[in-house]
């Protein structure tokens, strides 16, 4: 986040420093006088021993309930703003339409359907660098959270459900993308390659992809479920129209109902 290469990540990185400027407000005044107090009061000062006489006192109430009260209402201003801003089901303004892409989340691999375009890849996401990028998640196996610290915040990925999520790149280049989510003995190996490229290197990565021979249908999808980590990208040249829909449907338990099948 911190080293932010897109517009949803700036954001989140002015957001976050602007909580931390206020909450020194609250920070500076403990780590000031912790060791000052530790330190005036300390065993051996024997002139300086504690002896508090308990009263009411309006100047130091006001001290003790009014800063904070202050500092929570402001927090509570910004918070509120921008986290509307900053909702992941915004779509980001541009003078470009938006790159659709699906994403099922697996164990332990993220699969990427492009139904624009007809192809498909596993463990790496590439799009034009001058193009927003509309994402439709869900899950094939357990919960899962898809991030991408330096372009966009985490939003979760499970069966039977839709969630959206709206990022995008300033320029070119190569970012980390990971699942957040605890889900098993492959966890920490499930991360993915993000690629922001220019419009004549994507044009290449889609001829790449179409060129590989391999087409994403029901049965490549059932292989791509068997719990495994992808040490290298796979591209598909041909997907099987609707299978994200297909997927779905596999997972939602309303349908398993309707068609005579209860939930275990």
């Amino acid at each position: 986040m911190l080293g932010a290469a897109g517009p949803v990540a700036e954001q989140t990185r002015s957001l976050f420093l602007l909580v931390c400027t206020i909450l020194l407000f609250v920070a500076a005044p403990v780590l000031l006088l912790t060791p000052i107090f530790a330190w005036h009061y300390r065993l051996s000062n024997t002139k300086s021993a504690y002896r508090p006489q308990w009263g009411f006192n309006w100047p130091l109430e006001g001290f003790i309930w009014i800063p904070p009260a202050i500092i929570v209402v402001v927090l509570a201003v910004f918070l509120w703003r921008d986290t509307h801003r900053l909702d992941p089901y915004k779509p980001l303004a541009s003078p470009y339409p938006p790159v659709e892409v699906q994403v099922v989340a697996l164990d332990w691999k993220w699969l990427f359907i492009y139904p624009d375009e007809g192809v498909a890849s596993v463990n790496e996401l590439a799009f034009p660098a001058d193009r927003p990028v509309h994402l439709s998640l869900t899950s094939g196996t357990v919960m899962q959270s898809f991030f991408v610290p330096q372009l966009a915040g985490q939003i979760y990925a499970m069966a039977g459900m839709t969630t959206q999520h709206n990022l995008a790149a300033n320029k070119p280049g190569r970012f980390r993308g990971e699942n957040t989510q605890f889900n098993g003995t492959g966890f920490q190996n499930q991360k993915f390659s993000v690629l922001a490229q220019s419009t004549d290197d994507h044009a290449t990565w889609l001829s790449r992809a179409r060129a590989s021979g391999r087409t994403l249908d029901q049965g490549a999808y059932t292989a791509l479920t068997a719990r495994s980590t992808q040490t290298e990208p796979i591209l598909f040249g041909a997907v099987s129209p609707g299978l994200f829909h297909a997927i779905l449907a596999q997972n939602d338990p309303a349908m398993h109902v309707a068609h005579g099948h209860r939930p275990k």
